[in-house]
């Protein structure tokens, strides 16, 4: 009974002690926000807090229904609010307010000039890369360093992702999203898109990355038995499917051998995936140093081989960062890009007149030519249209919000006619759900999915492109840190849609007695309000929404 008490006591205190440094801090963070002299809001926890990321929608569900639950917590104090609140908040407090929490102030910025500032000013606002600390787990990569690291690894990276890589992502795509589609088109309805086309980009990845290609095995024909270890594709998705859980518990408890089963496999995926590349980067070196050429133009030759180049004259890459890039690009280009397939696919599922307009431009540049006859030097500039569905997609739905900070100094920043200090240690976060969707920069339908607004003069095939404000878009980030796999990610998404939508039509499968009219409806709702962050935003439950691919009528063709 004593020792119970002790450790209530103990409990007590603890909790005292935690809820009062929360207080003393939200108080601190307050008082430094007053001094910018913009418009404050305040909520009682991080959205760094892990805790809370876990119970945040849930919770503040059910404060909602309170009658005193209309306030800041419940609208600013969950993942994903700035997808549901768009441009609201600043147009009620301007284009700069702070969101003050116990751990840091949070500036959000949605004026374009502004955020092109902050994406150019790289060593003022440089990214906070506590944030992506789950990509170390291979070693240090271009997401989490800083300084002349960063920069040595940025030059070497940014070889890698050259015209030769794309070709091989422009040939893989087609071929993948070819098997998707007869796989698709077998079955009378599609639950399992989003798994699908998580395989393709998975597969794809596999390809541009590591030189190994895969067939593609639709969702439901997978064998679920298969080690994670069996292969390297399998130890990958199986990380990339957990990396919520890897980035909860850390590699270290997953080692630990009295685990669960599930939690022991992503344990063991970690393991052989890390000693593939060990295995695959010292026979890239041993290649090299024997002189040995290759045409074999997937991220991880050309990172070796880049990286033995630049030792030659300054410094490479440690097999440290070696493994830890390969990782980062794999993890950033998995899900951002198999989540906006998901999204962009329903989109198109509810709007059949803009799958008529895709199909007019790819027939009009590939004609009848076999897939494999389609050039990536000649077809893929011409496909506007495509690469405008991405553009618009990634607009209303950017999967990876980008974040800056200040640092260790305070900043100033001109937005409109003010000149504005940031206190150090603010974090910056460029509004894209605001200034993406704002009817200053996008037009009076700038909550409408309309990929015909990045398209001007011309006929198919030779459309003008025609490019938002500048700092209006901010899907891949600006600057010098902007994304080095942006012209991968396109290539990807522009062969894909080409490949679907030249002689197919997809479209929601009918409730009884709904029309077509009402299910097309349906499919919007769902991507409005069932859309939310899980590691990265994406479509929470699209199997709700069963799909169903036809054949294009001759006569649209």
């Amino acid at each position: 009974m004593v020792l119970q008490t002790i450790l209530l006591s103990i409990l007590s205190l603890s909790v005292v002690t935690v809820l009062a440094t929360a207080g003393i801090n939200l108080l601190n963070n307050y008082s430094a926000a007053r001094k910018i002299g913009v418009p404050i809001r305040i909520i009682p926890i991080s959205p760094l807090n892990p805790f809370w990321v876990l119970v945040d929608r849930h919770v503040l569900s059910v404060l909602r229904r309170l009658p005193f639950g209309d306030n800041s917590f419940t609208r600013y104090n969950w993942r994903g609010w700035e997808v549901e609140d768009r441009y609201r908040s600043h147009h009620e407090m301007g284009d700069i307010w702070v969101l003050v929490t116990p751990l840091k102030n949070w500036v959000y910025i949605s004026d374009p000039d502004a955020l092109m500032s902050v994406f150019r000013r790289g060593t003022d606002f440089p990214r906070p890369v506590f944030v992506n600390e789950i990509l170390n787990g291979f070693g240090p990569n271009i997401s989490t360093a800083e300084g002349q690291s960063w920069k040595r690894q940025r030059k070497i990276a940014t070889r890698c992702f050259n015209e030769q890589n794309n070709e091989v992502v422009w040939a893989e795509s087609i071929t993948l999203a070819s098997d998707m589609l007869r796989y698709w088109t077998s079955k009378p309805t599609i639950t399992t898109a989003a798994d699908d086309l998580r395989t393709l980009s998975l597969h794809v990845l596999s390809r541009a990355g590591f030189g190994k290609s895969f067939p593609f095995v639709g969702h439901e024909d997978r064998q679920s038995s298969i080690s994670p270890s069996s292969n390297y594709k399998e130890s990958l998705q199986t990380i990339l499917e957990n990396c919520v859980l890897i980035l909860a518990l850390g590699t270290d408890f997953l080692a630990i051998r009295w685990l669960p089963r599930q939690l022991r496999l992503v344990h063991e995926a970690w393991i052989y995936f890390r000693e593939y590349m060990t295995t695959m980067h010292e026979e890239e070196k041993r290649a090299f140093a024997e002189g040995k050429t290759t045409d074999n133009n997937n991220l991880m030759t050309l990172l070796v081989r880049a990286s033995q180049d630049e030792e030659k004259t300054s410094e490479g890459l440690t097999e440290s960062e070696i493994y830890g890039n390969m990782f980062a690009f794999n993890f950033a280009g998995h899900d951002t890009t198999a989540n906006t397939f998901t999204f962009a696919i329903y989109f198109l599922a509810a709007h059949p007149g803009v799958q008529s307009w895709i199909s007019e431009e790819v027939r009009t540049v590939c004609g009848d030519r076999e897939l494999d006859e389609w050039d990536y030097r000649t077809d893929f500039p011409r496909l506007k249209r495509c690469l405008s569905v991405l553009y618009e997609t990634m607009r209303l739905y950017t999967p990876v919000p980008v974040i800056k900070w200040t640092g260790d100094h305070a900043q100033t920043i001109v937005v409109g006619e003010q000149t504005i200090t940031l206190p150090p240690q603010s974090m910056i976060a460029p509004s894209y759900g605001a200034v993406q969707t704002d009817p200053r920069y996008w037009g009076t339908d700038s909550l409408t999915w309309r990929p015909s607004r990045y398209i001007t003069a011309g006929k198919p095939g030779d459309e003008e492109w025609n490019s938002p404000v500048r700092g209006a878009f901010v899907g891949w980030s600006e600057g010098t840190r902007d994304c080095p796999g942006r012209k991968f990610s396109q290539v990807e998404f522009v062969a894909t849609m080409a490949v679907l939508l030249r002689d197919w039509c997809v479209s929601p499968v009918l409730k009884p007695g709904e029309s077509t009219e009402a299910a097309q409806k349906r499919v919007m709702d769902l991507i409005e309000t069932d859309s939310g962050p899980v590691l990265l935003l994406q479509m929470l439950h699209p199997e709700r929404a069963p799909l169903t691919w036809q054949r294009r009528p001759a006569s649209s063709v």
